[in-house]
């Protein structure tokens, strides 16, 4: 294209001259388009690094009743994002498929799934509530190890939403709007906020120190624009195929509602607040990307 337009510009009245002002428009539009990429990418991380940050202002770990009512809103995002972000515009993307439509979707949801189940499967972690570790037996980690990993495998099919969103946006004749990637963005980074919490706050209580228990929490969030990233290189790669990597980190992320956040939200006392919770995050969300998108 450069080379292209170093001709045209060559062959015509001003020269050089015109080449300059297309190359500096060039740039500031390439600048204004990476700036809205980079604001998509590490909105939801900023959430996870707000919410660790609170280990330095609260003296005690969030009590029972709020920690499920925050499982439960999380949820409810998660899904509300899968529907409305990830799945709809699957769906939409694919409509030239006419009746098999639904084809991308259907088999990007139990591919998600699957990934997600397997790396369930094979990384050991261990939940906030549990005492027994799920994952490869017999690993020697450390407790506090386990807790970032358990949150970063809720963590990674995030990431992996919020690139595949990003690609189409990136994507020139795609349906996603910068609005719509916001939206999911700051969406997976509000319920990412009671998240940074819920890892970094146990890892104080338990003897370790704020400083650690910060570094630990945001650590378990980095994993969301390293998979963001990965993601859009991927999608770039094979464009074709952007109706299934939506539908992808749709079931990857209801994977891990359905595995993880629900059951932890419902056990035991004071289930009726996760299933508050839920119902705020799904509409909280719902809001966003409807405005938004």
């Amino acid at each position: 294209v450069f080379f292209d337009k170093f001709v045209d510009f060559q062959n015509s009245t001003f020269g050089l001259n015109n080449l300059k002002v297309y190359l500096h428009n060039r740039y500031i539009i390439l600048s204004y388009i990476y700036m809205k990429l980079f604001s998509i990418l590490f909105i939801p991380f900023l959430g996870t690094l707000l919410g660790s940050a609170t280990v330095f202002f609260l003296k005690k770990e969030i009590n029972d009743k709020l920690q499920k009512l925050l499982l439960g809103f999380a949820s409810g995002v998660m899904v509300a994002a899968s529907v409305w972000s990830l799945l709809i515009p699957s769906i939409e993307e694919s409509e030239s498929m006419g009746k098999l439509a639904w084809m991308p979707a259907a088999l990007g949801i139990a591919l998600g799934m699957a990934f997600l189940f397997l790396l369930d499967m094979i990384i050991p972690h261990l939940h906030p509530a549990s005492s027994t570790p799920d994952g490869r037996p017999n690993s020697r980690l450390k407790k506090t190890t386990m807790l970032v990993l358990a949150v970063t495998l809720h963590n990674i099919p995030e990431g992996m939403a919020v690139g595949v969103v990003a690609a189409g946006f990136l994507n020139p004749t795609g349906d996603i709007s910068f609005q719509s990637a916001l939206a999911l963005a700051l969406g997976i980074a509000i319920q990412n906020f009671p998240e940074g919490s819920i890892i970094s706050l146990p890892l104080k209580s338990s003897g370790g120190s704020k400083g650690k228990a910060f570094l630990y929490g945001t650590l378990s969030g980095i994993v969301e624009p390293i998979a963001a990233i990965l993601t859009i290189l991927l999608s770039q790669l094979i464009t074709n195929l952007l109706p299934y990597f939506l539908s992808f980190a749709a079931g990857a992320m209801l994977f891990v509602v359905v595995e993880e956040l629900i059951p932890e939200a419902s056990s035991g006392s004071h289930s009726n607040n996760g299933t508050l919770g839920f119902g705020a995050g799904f509409i909280i969300m719902m809001i966003l990307d409807v405005m938004l998108g």
